[in-house]
């Protein structure tokens, strides 16, 4: 029975998954030094501020270092690689991969083009799961609280305080480097305007510089294994390992009242929760799958491991006809034997039932009865004369 349940495709389709969600944590590798992985992201829906309504958030993976870069609206997916290139790139040259969602700017074919070019590798994050940028996702809130405090009052105004927030921002201790970006960055804390008291020390040899630099990046990699690792640790205790193999037959998990292309639905607040069955087609590290969409889906079709859900597909027999229904009321039919034996609650009590195999009958023909309806029925039964039958045995503890 609980099987038949599971099988039920429109359970699977309807209801929430009350476990805690699949997919561990799989941490991005710790780069291997500054400014060779980043990852960007926009902040939208901001007030007209001297023309700029958007931001650009540029982020180090390695040393957490962040540059805020006010666009304006129209921009296409050049004009971000052109402002890219004036504000990051001629500071800290290249990055070897960029981490961003899928904004349209990203998944251009201009974008993916110029890019490739230079050599850069583009890594896009899943459908439906924007904590693969989590890096930038982190920083925008970390920005946005900045100038909603600072111009609550006069919201147009956050253009002028955006090169302070970014000074903020980068000079603050971050937990996960036991230092700030810009220390992580340049070695050194940057003036605040306070005068140092510290005497100054006498110059050190280029041999001691480069020992100290390696020093330095050692330590950031030991600080940021060590936040990723407790990071890691608080995110799977409130998550379930769960994975597919190539061909296993999935549910989707979809909004859709986000989207019509792969299904349209006139009512979303009852709409399923789950779409498909789809076949997973491959598999990306440990918790990405590309699953098999219809042509007319307009949505990626690679998703990661908490979209979806595994498809119990129906195996119940399906028969044309009924079996025929036991006569019991032929003069020749008698219990011949009780094959097996149980309780079944009806009401408040416990009725012992025993399956009974009839004379004249084949064993396949064999019923469920009541055992004091069926011996008060057939009191001479042979059935009820079976010492050795396991079955009775058992009936007549029950008595």
């Amino acid at each position: 029975m609980e099987n038949f349940v599971k099988q039920c495709q429109v359970c699977q389709q309807a209801k929430h998954l009350l476990t805690s969600p699949p997919g561990l944590l799989q941490p991005l590798p710790i780069p291997a030094g500054a400014w060779q992985n980043i990852s960007l992201d926009f902040v939208e829906g901001l007030p007209k501020s001297d023309g700029y309504t958007v931001i650009l958030v540029v982020v180090d993976r390695f040393t957490k270092y962040a540059h805020f870069i006010p666009l304006k609206h129209p921009y296409t997916a050049l004009m971000v690689a052109r402002v890219l290139f004036d504000t990051v790139v001629k500071l800290h040259g290249l990055p070897k991969s960029m981490v961003s969602d899928r904004d349209k700017v990203f998944t251009s074919q201009v974008w993916k083009e110029l890019f490739r070019l230079f050599g850069v590798q583009l890594e896009l994050s899943t459908a439906y799961h924007p904590q693969t940028d989590g890096q930038t996702e982190r920083v925008n809130q970390c920005l946005e609280m900045y100038l909603r405090c600072s111009v609550g009052d006069a919201p147009k105004t956050w253009h002028s305080w955006l090169a302070q927030a970014e000074f903020w921002y980068n000079s603050t201790y971050h937990s996960a480097l036991g230092c700030s970006p810009f220390h992580a960055l340049y070695g050194y804390e940057p003036f605040m305007g306070i005068p140092d008291q510290v005497p100054p020390t006498t110059s050190s040899t280029v041999t001691d510089f480069v020992a100290d630099h390696h020093l330095h990046t050692a330590l950031l990699k030991e600080h940021l294994t060590r936040a990723q690792s407790r990071m890691k640790l608080q995110a799977d205790r409130h998550s379930t390992d769960c994975t597919f193999q190539v061909g296993d037959q999935v549910l989707l998990k979809l909004q859709p009242y986000t989207q019509s292309s792969l299904v349209n639905r006139p009512f979303p607040k009852l709409a399923k929760k789950y779409f498909g069955p789809y076949t997973v087609l491959q598999k990306f590290g440990k918790a990405a799958y590309r699953l098999d969409l219809p042509s007319s889906s307009l949505i990626h079709p690679t998703f990661h491991v908490s979209q979806l859900k595994s498809f119990t597909p129906d195996h119940s027999p399906v028969f044309s006809e009924l079996p025929p229904v036991v006569n019991l009321d032929e003069k020749d039919v008698q219990p011949e034997a009780i094959l097996d034996c149980r309780l079944v609650k009806k009401g408040n009590h416990a009725i012992p039932q025993v399956l009974i195999k009839w004379t004249t009958l084949s064993p396949a023909s064999a019923t469920w009865e009541d055992f004091y309806v069926v011996q008060k029925r057939f009191p001479q039964a042979l059935a009820w004369g079976q010492a050795s039958s396991p079955g009775a045995a058992s009936v007549t503890a029950h008595k």
